[in-house]
């Protein structure tokens, strides 16, 4: 009788990485440093051609950001997802969930290395506050926040918290155009930074969770405002001309008939 060989215990084969995993991350990180526009998609086609690659590779990243909430499916290709304000607001939420515990685990341990990085971002986040470069304060946050949770060991929390803040880049770089939201955002990572170099958990914690609020606070602050000037904008706009429609002209007198006087009736 044939019996099923067992197979001894043995080290997990890593998996190289495919055509289409190098295609979502090239994908991923330029989505990351600049997400697409209301009019802008992305085809399987045209991004296999890009890569010099077959279709099959470049669809399977593209379904993987899909998946991953990162592009939507459409019937002429692949868009960014249109996010409603209650969306933002569950995406703060689970932000606000995850991210200061995150920070907390990894404040006593940082290192030379995240010290001097930490400290090279928040210089160039104050360049660019006094620049008033909101393009350049979006490098800025997104360098901060790779130095610190870089550090963190849990990789799937850490993975899990990147998606969440992709997915608010378009907002992000929306909101960091007012000079207002740059100084928010200057200040919460001051003090992220002097709780990290002074590897205090308990107020980068602390921190963490007030930079969260008042980042949310800024977003729909600046919401609001837009809306406004939207308003406003579309109230000082004179009206349009009324079109006047062409005269008729008059109907011909048949012959042998007398014309009708005006006001006669």
């Amino acid at each position: 009788m044939d019996k099923t060989r067992k197979m001894p215990a043995a080290r997990r084969l890593d998996r190289p990485d495919t055509l289409g995993d190098r295609i979502y991350d090239a994908l991923r990180r330029r989505l990351q440093r600049t997400p697409l526009g209301p009019d802008e998609r992305l085809v399987d086609i045209e991004v296999a051609a890009a890569y010099g690659t077959s279709r099959m590779p470049a669809r399977d990243a593209l379904l993987r950001l899909v998946n991953e909430g990162y592009l939507v499916g459409s019937t002429r290709g692949f868009v960014a997802p249109t996010l409603t304000p209650e969306d933002v607001r569950d995406i703060f939420e689970v932000r606000r969930l995850l991210e200061p515990a995150a920070i907390a685990s990894v404040a006593a341990d940082i290192d030379a290395a995240a010290v001097k990085e930490l400290a090279q971002a928040l210089a160039r986040a104050r360049r660019a506050a006094a620049k008033d470069d909101d393009e350049e304060m979006t490098q800025a946050n997104m360098d901060f926040r790779q130095a610190w949770l870089g550090r963190v060991r849990n990789q799937r929390l850490a993975g899990t918290i990147a998606r969440f803040v992709d997915h608010v880049q378009t907002v992000r770089r929306r909101t960091l155009v007012s000079a207002e939201t740059r100084q928010v955002v200057l200040k919460g990572l001051t003090g992220l930074h002097d709780a990290l170099v002074e590897r205090d958990a308990a107020q980068a914690r602390k921190r963490m969770e007030r930079f969260m609020a008042d980042a949310q606070s800024a977003y729909f602050a600046g919401q609001a405002a837009h809306a406004a000037q939207v308003q406003a904008q579309a109230q000082a706009e004179p009206p349009a001309p009324a079109k006047r429609e062409p005269a008729r002209p008059a109907r011909p007198t048949p012959r042998g008939a007398r014309a009708e006087p005006v006001g006669a009736r």
